[in-house]
């Protein structure tokens, strides 16, 4: 059985939703509304909402000598698919968040890392791994 996720979030923009999460992204547009827009985002379902709220709070946490912003969403990626979108992101004069890199090198949790911002402010941090069975790995 395949399991995909699906989340809604808040955008203040929807017009730079679209350009950013189909042109920057490269993200699939699906069904969408006034209010509202689907976007495929490496297989999962997200869905862009359009709000008035322009007051959300930014919070962050530590986590392997970074700010991680919270709350924030993403994906796992293959490493090579990583790559390909670092690569992507960075040619587009995306300003990153947190730059791309290796987090909890040389430990069971290695893995790479990068934050962006939506135009809405939106957090997204996209992993990538070499090894999928390590991403639950605690020990």
């Amino acid at each position: 059985m395949k399991s995909l996720f699906h989340l809604a979030f808040p955008v203040n923009d929807l017009e730079e939703a679209r350009e950013f999460y189909s042109g920057v992204l490269g993200c699939e547009e699906g069904r969408s509304s006034e209010i509202w827009v689907d976007f495929n985002l490496f297989g999962h379902q997200i869905v862009a909402h359009l709000i008035s709220d322009e007051n959300r709070r930014t919070a962050t946490n530590p986590v392997d000598q970074d700010s991680v912003p919270v709350p924030h969403f993403g994906v796992v990626l293959e490493m090579e698919e990583w790559k390909r979108l670092a690569e992507r992101l960075t040619g587009k004069g995306v300003e990153f968040l947190i730059e791309p890199k290796i987090r909890f090198a040389g430990q069971i949790g290695e893995q790479a890392t990068m934050f962006i911002l939506d135009p809405s402010g939106n957090a997204l941090e996209f992993k990538g791994f070499d090894d999928f069975s390590r991403v639950f790995a605690s020990e």
